[in-house]
């Protein structure tokens, strides 16, 4: 079982797709799912947008993809992502329309996910619940946790919700062992006072083999967890730099073989063939 990981694509939607396109081109590696950190730039309704997204907007047309590309269909983009056949698999980010996805959450009551696309292609998992893919006679067991932590008791939605929380307290009553866990903030042990303590919690009583996350804006990082068994790596946003490449830690594969898991950083020399300046057209 392959996975491919990315982070913040902030409206870029098809962007994922294109790049594992591309990879299994390349490698001749079939992908089985994208996994993606959050700020997905779900906003169907452009007059939600927050400051921040309207601000980046005005200059890179990109960040309303998701208005423009996935809530009404386009023939092209169907007929490329039923070719390619893959899902996406989200977190929610901060800058996302949450009630849009509230709404669309509270429809699939029992359910761990829910599609959030005119293609049912792109999916959020529900933070805090137990998630399981299943391909190549192999399972991935991992939970997502959305949005972004608090220290200062605010309720706004781009903030961890309570109802979230009571999910994410039964789970740490579980003796289970998950492969990986994919959330947008990072936990909240760093000096720089952000982060999530909820994230923090789950990694001190549960066992994950890795953790993806992003938001934080730093490079690509890989380091082993306070914890002393969960190797906790920083995905690099999904952002065209100035000279409009995408940068070193954008695209993981995560390899899972006979219960053994490996990591692998997509070289820059086939990234590269994507740029800002051609990947609508390819």
């Amino acid at each position: 079982m392959k996975i491919a990981l990315f982070s913040d694509i902030h409206g870029k939607i098809l962007l994922p797709f294109k790049l594992v396109d591309l990879y299994q081109k390349e490698t001749g590696h079939k992908i089985d799912i994208i996994l993606q950190c959050g700020d997905i730039g779900a906003y169907p309704n452009l007059e939600k947008m927050d400051k921040a997204t309207i601000k980046h907007a005005q200059y890179d047309r990109d960040e309303l993809g998701f208005h423009e590309d996935f809530t009404k269909e386009n023939p092209e983009i169907r007929t490329f992502l039923d070719e390619l056949d893959i899902d996406m698999i989200c977190v929610r980010g901060n800058h996302e329309d949450h009630d849009f996805l509230d709404h669309l959450e509270n429809q699939y009551p029992s359910d761990s996910l829910f599609p959030i696309d005119v293609y049912t292609r792109v999916f959020v998992c529900k933070s805090g619940w137990e998630q399981k893919l299943e391909a190549e006679n192999e399972t991935l067991n991992f939970v997502g946790i959305g949005r972004i932590g608090d220290r200062k008791g605010r309720s706004e939605k781009r903030f961890i919700q309570n109802y979230e929380r009571n999910v994410i307290r039964k789970l740490l009553k579980t003796k289970d062992t998950f492969d990986i866990l994919i959330t947008h903030d990072k936990d909240d042990s760093s000096q720089r006072g952000y982060g999530m303590a909820e994230i923090r919690e789950v990694l001190d009583h549960i066992i994950f083999h890795y953790h993806f996350y992003g938001h934080t804006g730093e490079p690509y990082k890989e380091e082993t967890d306070f914890n002393g068994i969960t190797k906790s790596i920083k995905i690099k946003e999904l952002e065209f730099n100035e000279s409009g490449i995408l940068e070193k830690g954008c695209m993981i594969i995560l390899n899972k073989e006979k219960e053994e898991l490996n990591m692998e950083i997509v070289d820059q020399k086939l990234t590269n063939k994507i740029t800002k300046f051609n990947w609508k057209l390819i």
